[in-house]
């Protein structure tokens, strides 16, 4: 959290302290006498989940060792070293020193380095190495839940490289403007200004501190923070992750201390009243439960909802997101977890709703995605969410990114929070959706000539829904302007009278911005009118299809896939050679294996009926008006159609 983040901040401070500790406390020691002090201050850090200063503990015991001494950093300081790197999130350090540890010896003392190992490599951006990691780590895992974590990790480092194959159609770039360096995270934009939060230290400051900052929007590049001072004058408490309604006058912050070497953190409510704001008010126990952490608000900008993560008890597991309903006060009348579609065992934050399109954005470590905390969009509202699904790259990275907040005066501009670049510390980045362009024509079989009015639906396949829907003009031509580049696409055409056609869309190619498929040609029909199916073909004299007939079996499959409420007669007819009932039995045989294939084909029984008609209903003479054999009618009598029985 953010609050999960004020280690980085703390890191900081402790290293100057630390420093101004090693110079006189320890002037003229053995190397054995130091590395037993620095063990104790190690490990005593390390229980206390100071993790900077116990890697500087571990650190410091494997550096000051002479060559002679090298043995005397053994592998307990490696991996506690290695552990302490990442567990204040420096992957770059940590995958070096599990590097150093993953020996057969360190694996047998220590059985969860190459899940570790793993996990740094993937935040790393390695996903190679880090899968044959984890895969080794999954092989001979004991534990269940490091085998849970071994297995989600695998599937992300799959999901992380086909991204990065295929990255989604967004330009993402740091605000250099206002990062500093130390810490910024969680920006909004608010009646003209941002509004964010900052570890920075000040004037006076001895500490890291994280503090609430605020900046007029000059343009687009240009921003002038100031640490916004109206809370706290003594620095007793951290604030952050500023969340304004739409009228500017209602801040909810989260604001927290330290107690017993523990974060303890709630969500306060400070007003603007007659152009001052309030001091921070806690809100109820409705949000801030006795025991529990709440943190990360959101509010709609009618005020009215307000989105926040807790680990309070009745969610899944870790943080959690939840809501409340909000009085004409802004006080919290009630509380629901979103569950568990939304959340998992493991931990959600930094939610955001767009209220307009009913979307909710979050951050979690719980599901797939390209390595620590990842963004994700669960469409719904009041207790009906959609499975989440991941922003994919560049939105995410191999780091953590958290904070998703959507710009209010352009759709496809929004802000996020990323670790990437960085061994320490969030910085605020902005994204912009590339205007992507999905167009075509759709055009009648017979004619040729362009049909208007068809209905065309852009669906995505991986989850079989409708994205956009748009109907042709009268060149019979349509065009989708997408946000976001999917790995694929389909459009799917309909008109009354024609069979609905279900195509491809060709994918965007990086540094394309216009996806253009060709012609789509749509084929007419009436009920009980057969229509012949070219290039069916069997062995002669019997029904076994031969493999040049299944391309065209194939498509008809994908005519009765794409209209699942028609029902067909499937007939087969031969020409005048043989006797009226060698040939009926023939026919009816080579229908049912062409239904037969259909039926393997997805099919559903039922839909689809074989019937033989011998060479009772020839559509060409079999012979010549002076009596001679006539091949090129025998031809055209020897087809299989197919007629539409009913619809609907």
């Amino acid at each position: 959290m953010p609050i999960l983040r004020l280690q980085y901040a703390q890191g900081y401070n402790m290293k100057k302290l630390l420093l101004y500790f090693f110079l006189f406390a320890f002037p003229a020691v053995s190397f054995g006498q130091a590395s037993k002090n620095y063990k104790t201050l190690a490990d005593s850090a390390f229980n206390r989940q100071e993790y900077y200063a116990a890697a500087y503990y571990y650190k410091h015991i494997a550096d000051a060792a002479t060559p002679s001494k090298k043995e005397a950093v053994n592998l307990y300081v490696t991996y506690k070293l290695a552990e302490s790197y990442r567990l204040y999130k420096d992957y770059t350090d940590a995958a070096i020193w599990y590097a150093k540890a993953n020996t057969p010896e360190g694996v047998k003392q220590y059985p969860q380095i190459p899940l570790w190992y793993g996990v740094s490599l993937q935040a790393n951006g390695k996903y190679q190495e880090a899968l044959e990691q984890l895969n080794l780590f999954a092989g001979s895992a004991a534990d269940d839940k490091y085998l849970a974590i071994a297995k989600k990790e695998i599937a992300s480092c799959g999901y992380a490289m086909k991204q990065m194959e295929n990255p989604r159609a967004v330009d993402v770039s740091p605000l250099v403007f206002l990062n500093k360096d130390q810490g910024d995270y969680a920006l909004s934009v608010n009646l003209g200004r941002y509004w964010f939060t900052s570890s920075r230290m000040v004037e006076k400051d001895k500490f890291y501190t994280n503090r609430i900052y605020s900046s007029a929007i000059l343009d687009s590049t240009k921003a002038l923070a100031t640490n916004f001072n109206a809370f706290d004058k003594e620095g007793q408490f951290e604030y952050a992750t500023p969340a304004l309604d739409g009228t500017g006058n209602r801040m909810y912050l989260t604001r927290w201390y330290k107690k017993g070497g523990k974060t303890v953190s709630a969500i306060y409510l400070s007003k603007l009243v007659n152009s001052v704001w309030q001091q921070p008010e806690r809100l109820n126990n409705t949000v801030n439960a006795d025991g529990s952490n709440s943190k990360h608000p959101f509010v709609t900008p009618d005020g009215k909802r307000l989105f926040f993560s807790s680990d309070r008890p009745g969610g899944e597991g870790g943080d959690d997101i939840w809501e409340s309903d909000l009085d004409d006060y802004g006080q919290p009348t009630t509380v629901s977890n979103l569950g568990s579609t939304v959340n998992t065992i493991y931990d959600e934050q930094s939610p955001c709703y767009d209220q307009a399109n009913k979307a909710l954005f979050f951050s979690s470590t719980g599901f797939t995605g390209m390595g620590g905390f990842d963004i994700y969009r669960s469409d719904g509202d009041f207790g009906h969410w959609s499975v989440p699904s991941n922003l994919g790259y560049p939105v995410n990275s191999s780091k953590d990114d958290l904070y998703y907040n959507l710009d209010p005066n352009n759709a496809n501009k929004f802000y996020l929070s990323s670790a990437r670049g960085s061994d320490c510390c969030l910085s605020l980045f902005t994204g912009q959706y590339q205007a992507l362009y999905i167009n075509g024509k759709v055009i009648d079989c017979g004619s040729g000539k362009g049909m208007a009015g068809a209905r065309v639906l852009l669906k995505d396949p991986a989850i079989k829904r409708g994205i956009l829907a748009a109907v042709t003009d009268t060149a019979g031509s349509y065009v989708f302007k997408v946000k976001e580049k999917l790995p694929s696409y389909q459009v799917e055409i309909s008109q009354k009278g024609y069979f609905t056609k279900t195509v491809p869309a060709p994918i965007v190619r990086p540094g394309i911005d216009t996806l253009i498929n060709p012609d789509i040609c749509m084929q007419s029909y009436k009920v009980n009118v057969p229509i012949t199916v070219d290039n069916i073909y069997f062995d002669f004299g019997n029904a076994n299809l031969r493999p040049e007939s299944f391309g065209t079996l194939d498509k008809l499959a994908g005519v009765m896939i794409d209209n699942p409420k028609i029902k067909i007669e499937l007939a087969s007819h031969t020409d005048g050679i043989g006797s009226d009932a060698d040939n009926l039995k023939l026919s009816q045989k080579r229908a049912e294996a062409c239904v037969a294939y259909l039926l393997l084909k997805g099919v559903k029984q039922g839909r689809i009926t074989a019937k033989g008609y011998g060479k009772r209903m020839p559509i060409a003479p079999n012979k010549l008006p002076n009596g001679k054999d006539n091949p090129a009618g025998r031809q055209l009598n020897r087809r299989i159609t197919f007629t539409v029985k009913s619809v609907g």
